[in-house]
């Protein structure tokens, strides 16, 4: 997916943005990372969107208190606005020891 196919995404109202799954996250999707076209214009209506794609996603986001997620590598939260983001992560939350 080159620059044509953001392009094409940007002038159809659309955005093009990487998702990256870790720990158990990416175990139940089966992915460690992909590029997604999406019109969600917040977090929460993006899992909306992968929870509808296949049953792992759904697998996946089903309890969204299990899980963090961060915009362009800082902390967030699921009714963040996704104007302008270029990488999502989502991950379990971690402890320390």
């Amino acid at each position: 997916m080159g620059v044509f196919f953001e392009v094409a995404a940007f002038l159809a109202g659309r955005q093009v943005i990487d998702v990256l799954y870790f720990a158990w996250v990416r175990e139940r999707i089966g992915l460690p990372r992909e590029r997604i076209e999406t019109s969600a214009t917040t977090v929460a209506e993006l899992v909306a969107e992968l929870r509808a794609r296949e049953e792992r996603y759904e697998a996946a986001f089903a309890d969204l208190s299990s899980l963090r997620v961060a915009l362009d590598q800082e902390l967030s939260s699921f009714d963040a606005p996704l104007a302008g983001v270029r990488e999502i992560a989502f991950f379990p939350p971690m402890t320390g020891g």
